[in-house]
């Protein structure tokens, strides 16, 4: 299942629900992707990291492993311990780094902290490796668990800043509690000569049960700010297994600037519960 072995200690990249052995009744028929949730640096670039733990966890998505973690209730759950920051996998191969500063193999964080020490940026060489150990084996492990388990619709979680970082296009502009993406317009539908990765009506449903469950006016939002990444548009290429970009806003259960180390638990556990509400509702109402 893609382990990286090295020299100095083992990363597993991602996990299968079924490594946990738990039984349960019933499963829904859902995958759901945390790429974003780790802090970890490999060992491969272990000394050339310029950022420090607290800067690895607010340049994460905070707590997310744990917040969309029910891989005793679905059909297949992945995760990685990898920091985005380190191996971006919501990011495509493409254009090799170190062309987009924001990419893949980052120079940069979303306020323009440099990720590496000056003149420690990752060679070719270092970049392939990267590529090998923990980008590629995360894909492969999704393409995997479309194949072999019983998955009827995909789920890449996140959570975002309140407020658009400067390098962002909506720098400086709140943003809502929930962001839905399907690779489409505000109403979840095609853009022009574009294919979305879930049908509108499925987001549009699944907008409502999230006002619904977490009691909102407007605060959930389709494709603004986000329409979704690398990983639901290629594996929806992939397969044709429809997928939704979840974004949740770190004020839901974050306190203040945190950093990534202010998550307060009784809301975090709130938050999770009403996930899976929301998730599980959407998809009794479909059916």
């Amino acid at each position: 299942m893609g382990i990286v072995h090295s020299q100095h200690q083992t990363i597993n990249p991602c996990r299968d629900v079924h490594s946990s052995g738990t039984t349960v009744t019933k499963r829904y028929p859902f995958l759901i992707s945390v790429p974003h949730g780790g802090i970890k640096v490999p060992p491969e670039v272990s000394g050339l990291c310029n950022l420090e733990v607290k800067e690895l966890a607010h340049y994460s998505d905070p707590g997310t492993r744990h917040l969309f973690d029910f891989h005793d209730r679905i059909a297949a759950f992945i995760d990685t311990p990898v920091s985005r920051m380190i191996v971006d996998l919501n990011r495509p191969p493409y254009p090799l780094p170190p062309r987009d500063p924001d990419g893949l193999i980052k120079r940069q964080t979303v306020d323009g902290s440099h990720v590496y020490l000056p003149d420690r940026y990752p060679d070719i060489r270092l970049i392939h490796t990267l590529l090998v150990r923990y980008y590629f084996p995360y894909h492969a492990e999704v393409d995997r668990l479309l194949d072999t388990h019983a998955v009827q619709i995909a789920f890449d979680c996140h959570s975002m800043l309140p407020i658009g970082p400067l390098t962002q296009k909506d720098a400086g502009k709140e943003r809502p509690l929930i962001c839905l993406g399907n690779n489409g317009d505000r109403r979840g539908r095609p853009r022009r000569k574009g294919l979305v990765t879930c049908p509108p009506e499925w987001v549009i449903s699944l907008s409502r049960e999230f006002r619904e469950v977490f009691s909102l006016d407007h605060e959930v939002a389709i494709n603004d700010p986000f329409s979704g990444g690398f990983i639901i548009n290629s594996h929806y290429w992939h397969k044709g297994i429809p997928w939704v970009q979840i974004e949740v806003n770190r004020s839901l259960y974050e306190e203040g600037e945190s950093r990534g180390n202010g998550i307060i638990k009784e809301r975090m556990s709130d938050v999770r519960e009403k996930i899976w509400r929301t998730l599980t509702g959407f998809w009794e109402r479909k059916e």
